[in-house]
């Protein structure tokens, strides 16, 4: 085979396995892949594959269960450490998560604390504060600074020099990761506790959630979702128009939350309708607009 073929081959297996990447978003979220449409299709390709090897794990740990789950999960670890060194991986969702990581710089700082959440998942039922704010940071916080890098670095050519976020923009990300995987814990709480035999948050259960609890709950998340919303304009035009759709998203979710009686929420989930989530992401969209004023492109730039 000539050199240009092989070339060919081989991204041809790279925009396949960005498809199945994004596929799997579109099948397992509707509110993150509003937000995506919002990207460049460079950067969107790149959270589609971040979202997509989450998703992966997330699986394992909490629908496979089985008794080779921790091998399972292990193998997927070795594949992304694998893929990270030669750039290549038989499993699509691996494969292109490689490509974004070396693409964006994700490196072991982010993945290795999140592998171990997941593998937390499937030994631990009953978390203390350390332990829980530990499975929050490799779960969700370093997924948020996953994406972060992908909206800085989404267009960089191979060979540039990597945009780094400030601490300020990493604590916004880190705060809007832990938001929204404790509002998932909210909604989860009666699933999390009879099928999977999970209690994530600390001295909560669904057995005795009140009211009180779940004011305190939801107050913390809203620190973490203002902390979030504070680091919004130092994200680039489109990438801070995608991220404050699917923020104004959780934030209308947590209003509903915190609205239900505890006793309300083990008995559903609480969802919101399609057609609002549409009407709430555009609306937040729009405040974040890259095209509402003529200086968003200094302030991309000032990153």
């Amino acid at each position: 085979m000539t050199t240009d073929v092989i070339r060919d081959a081989r991204r041809r297996y790279d925009r396949t396995s960005y498809k199945v990447a994004r596929l799997v978003m579109g099948t397992y979220s509707t509110s993150f892949t509003l937000g995506s449409r919002l990207l460049d299709p460079a950067t969107r390709g790149h959270i589609d594959a971040v979202y997509a090897l989450v998703r992966t794990a997330d699986e394992i740990v909490d629908t496979f269960r089985g008794s080779g789950a921790g091998g399972a999960l292990a193998e997927l670890r070795c594949q992304v450490a694998d893929a990270r060194t030669s750039g290549w991986s038989s499993n699509p969702v691996v494969h292109a998560f490689a490509r974004t990581a070396d693409q964006v710089g994700i490196t072991e700082a982010e993945t290795d604390p999140f592998f171990d959440s997941m593998e937390m998942d499937l030994t631990v039922t009953q978390h203390d504060q350390e332990s829980f704010e530990r499975y929050v940071f490799g779960s969700a916080e370093v997924v948020g600074i996953m994406c972060l890098r992908a909206f800085l670095n989404g267009d960089r050519t191979p060979g540039d020099p990597l945009v780094e976020p400030d601490e300020e923009t990493v604590a916004g990300a880190r705060a809007l990761g832990a938001a929204f995987q404790k509002i998932n814990f909210l909604r989860d709480l009666a699933v999390d506790s009879e099928r999977l035999g999970r209690e994530y948050f600390p001295g909560v259960s669904a057995a005795t959630l009140d009211a009180e609890q779940l004011d305190t709950i939801a107050s913390d998340i809203a620190s973490d979702l203002v902390r979030a919303r504070a680091a919004l304009p130092r994200l680039p035009g489109r990438s801070r128009a995608a991220v404050a759709a699917t923020l104004a998203l959780y934030e209308r979710l947590l209003a509903v939350i915190a609205d239900t009686p505890p006793e309300e929420l083990l008995r559903r989930r609480v969802r919101i309708g399609n057609a609002q989530k549409v009407f709430v992401a555009a609306q937040g969209a729009l405040l974040e607009s890259p095209w509402r004023s003529a200086d968003s492109g200094s302030q991309a730039a000032s990153l």
